[in-house]
């Protein structure tokens, strides 16, 4: 099991990613928190193709979008902005800290906004399946927490930030890798059941 400390000692990791999740994005941001929530739920639901990295994997979901609370918000960038909080505030697990910052091909977006050297540098990417089904959590989820299928999410960013904008041109450059994230999740997900 991962845990985090806080003042109080060890605490179980789920419940504090949750429990910190709530208090940053619950009353500040409820469109946020209704979509954090949504992502955890399908972190819930798929994360035994994940095998030990299923803790992991539902913790990174609660967390991927605090880095857009008030007072997180230091770049503009979400990721980054939300790795930073968790490694310097929280004390998180490293590796749960650079799912944090790479989320749903962040990396792109990154660049777009002359940030991809500073997270690269200080959060190196996580590969492999664990990293692959957060993108797919993220983006199976309706900014409402609804379960939707990976095109009408991309269509709902790209028609919700417009065009010309650093995030609709980040996420139609990422389009092929989010999609085949989605297309290898998919596949772990119905080989399991």
């Amino acid at each position: 099991m991962i845990a985090c400390s806080d003042s109080l000692g060890r605490v179980e990791h789920v419940a504090w990613a949750r429990d910190l999740a709530r208090q940053l994005l619950a009353e500040a941001l409820p469109t946020r928190w209704a979509h954090t929530q949504g992502v955890a739920r399908a972190a819930e639901s798929i994360a035994d193709i994940v095998d030990e990295d299923a803790e992991t994997l539902i913790c990174a979901a609660w967390l991927h979008d605090i880095g857009y609370a008030p007072g997180l918000a230091q770049t503009g960038f979400h990721p980054l902005d939300g790795a930073r909080y968790l490694r310097d505030k929280q004390r998180a697990d490293e590796r749960l800290c650079r799912l944090v910052a790479h989320h749903s091909c962040a990396v792109i977006e990154a660049g777009k906004r002359s940030l991809a050297a500073e997270l690269v540098a200080e959060f190196p990417p996580v590969g492999g399946l664990v990293a692959e089904a957060l993108t797919y959590c993220d983006m199976t989820t309706s900014p409402r927490g609804e379960p939707v299928d990976v095109q009408q999410r991309l269509r709902e960013i790209l028609g919700r930030y417009g065009k010309g904008s650093i995030v609709a041109e980040s996420i139609a450059q990422a389009r092929t890798e989010i999609e085949r994230s989605a297309r290898l999740v998919s596949a772990a997900v119905a080989q399991r059941r």
